[in-house]
């Protein structure tokens, strides 16, 4: 006579395992992903923050990714890293990846600064792809970060991968991808020689219209820094005649005072830059 509450039980017993596994697994994938919510909430407010206030935004736009979880594992078994979570939360730190683009060179460190220089922000590790470009041309600037995330039961660091680029790095970097991904990483010596020159073709192009950036803008440390006792505002001139206006309204009318003060404001106006608050 077979047994069949034992084996009902053995059934039963191996889907608690699976659940377990997959509360598990799952809970582990969405940490990453809340790592990634972390750093790009932080970006937006650096680029909301120039585009709203500064007088220059040197973020041009931020985009992110994770990797699957077919991905992960598969990494893990090229790299023969066990599959246990543990061993491939500290193997493996590219899972989630953000990326930061930026019109020119200076403007990728300068960000770089902004950001890893936040205090909740631990920076684990820093490749310098643009001062020593890999052998096929590639040029960006990598930042593995730990940033925390605020779960219900714990706080956990989560290690995410930040790549900073230049607009044309980034053009040069997609157009790569599509080569290796269409030949399966067999790319013709020819396709790999018009890559490197591409690549070196996009870094001149970086110099050359940072070069005609700064013959505008000037150079950023050139730029005089405001030296304002509190905070400031910007107030326009449009604003700042319907404030005379409206103090002249509001003073007794004296002869021709108002009419010299009219000119006066016409001859030597306002500054209409920041005014201390």
């Amino acid at each position: 006579m077979v047994d069949t509450s034992a084996s009902g039980a053995d059934l039963l017993g191996l889907m608690g395992e699976f659940r377990e596994l997959r509360d598990e697994f799952t809970r582990f994938m969405l940490c990453y992903q809340f790592g990634i919510d972390e750093v790009t909430t932080k970006i937006k407010i650096l680029q909301q923050e120039f585009t709203h206030i500064h007088a220059y935004n040197p973020i041009e736009h931020v985009s992110s990714r994770l990797k699957t979880p077919e991905g992960v594992l598969a990494k893990a078994q090229r790299r023969g890293v066990s599959p246990d979570l543990e061993s491939v939360r500290a193997e493996i730190t590219d899972i989630a990846g953000v990326r930061v683009t930026c019109a020119f060179v200076s403007d990728v460190y300068r960000v770089f600064d902004l950001f890893t220089g936040q205090q909740d922000v631990q920076l684990m590790l820093t490749k310098d792809y643009i001062a020593s470009p890999k052998p096929n041309g590639y040029r960006s600037l990598h930042a593995i970060v730990q940033v925390p995330v605020f779960l219900s039961d714990e706080t956990v660091l989560v290690p995410v991968e930040v790549q900073f680029r230049t607009i044309a790095m980034d053009f040069w970097a997609s157009l790569e991808h599509k080569i290796y991904y269409k030949y399966e990483t067999q790319v013709p010596q020819q396709l790999l020689d018009g890559l490197h020159e591409a690549a070196t073709t996009a870094a001149r192009l970086d110099s050359d219209m940072e070069q005609l950036h700064h013959e505008i803008r000037g150079h950023p440390e050139q730029e005089p820094v405001p030296q304002a006792a509190g905070p400031t505002v910007e107030v326009s001139d449009r604003a700042l005649a319907a404030l005379r206006d409206f103090i002249a309204a509001d003073e007794p009318a004296a002869g021709s005072t108002s009419g010299s003060d009219d000119r006066d404001a016409e001859q030597d106006p306002p500054p209409s830059g920041p005014i201390p608050v």
